[in-house]
């Protein structure tokens, strides 16, 4: 059995949220025993010099003996910046359709 095949076989269930450059997928597996789990996978596009493409990629793997506190310390870390920060994003370099900005110093009177 191929690789990607065996992969893609226990998958039951997907949800894909598309953040800027970054994508993140929320995967329930099956476990061979038949049961379940969550993959939370960061997927982040990034270019290389030469303009090629590659995606760097996160995963976390999340078993239900621990669905509950991980919900509770996600919801007590967000709470904590929301309740400091608020909700307006802070960060140019957050938004959807932000583009590095580079430049060239051409001499020292610039600096």
């Amino acid at each position: 059995m191929s690789d990607y095949k065996e992969r893609h076989e226990n998958e039951i269930f997907t949800k894909v949220l598309k953040a800027g450059r970054r994508t993140y997928f929320f995967d329930v597996r099956e476990t061979k025993a038949g049961d379940y789990y969550l993959t939370i996978t960061e997927s982040k596009k990034n270019f290389g010099e030469n303009g090629e493409a590659s995606f760097e990629k996160h995963k976390i793997y999340l078993y239900k003996e621990d669905f509950k506190t991980f919900e509770d310390m996600f919801k007590e870390s967000t709470d904590f910046i929301i309740s400091k920060k608020g909700e307006d994003v802070i960060s140019e370099r957050h938004d959807k359709d932000f583009k590095s900005k580079s430049f060239t110093i051409e001499s020292d009177e610039e600096v």
